[in-house]
């Protein structure tokens, strides 16, 4: 049974027959080393913690690592949600540092925008409170 990406459904009781954690966290771990980022760095970005993160980059599988918690990782590291994903499965392409896809240029413009998103709607309620603390004296 798949997704219409071809991509099989998990939960996070065990294993799929045919993951590959050791791809996973290879891939990681050069992404990691290419990007000079360190785990308590990766883990504020991504919010996961530093133990999971340990557990993807020894390609351990005491317990299943869920799929949001490889997109968490995937978006930190500036990949595509799924790029994880499909390296736990064998579907990726490989990444070719320093070129990057137009789908992960786009996904870094959409993630460039939500937090602008963001910091507009923070800007205009702390306007507003100034607004309202020199309405109020």
């Amino acid at each position: 049974m798949t997704n219409k990406d071809g991509i099989p459904p998990y939960t996070a009781r065990g294993r799929v027959e045919g993951e590959n954690w050791q791809a996973v966290a290879d891939a990681l771990n050069a992404r990691m080393a290419a990007r000079r980022i360190g785990q308590q760095s990766l883990a504020t970005a991504s919010g996961v913690s530093v133990a999971t993160l340990r557990q993807v980059q020894h390609g351990s599988h005491a317990r299943r690592v869920q799929n949001a918690t490889l997109t968490a990782i995937a978006r930190a590291l500036d990949w595509p949600d799924d790029h994880l994903i499909r390296v736990l499965v064998g579907s990726h392409v490989p990444d070719t540092l320093g070129h990057a896809t137009d789908q992960e240029i786009l996904a870094g413009i959409s993630r460039i925008e939500q937090r602008l998103d963001d910091l507009t709607r923070r800007l205009t309620a702390v306007e507003e409170l100034v607004t309202a603390g020199t309405a109020n004296r």
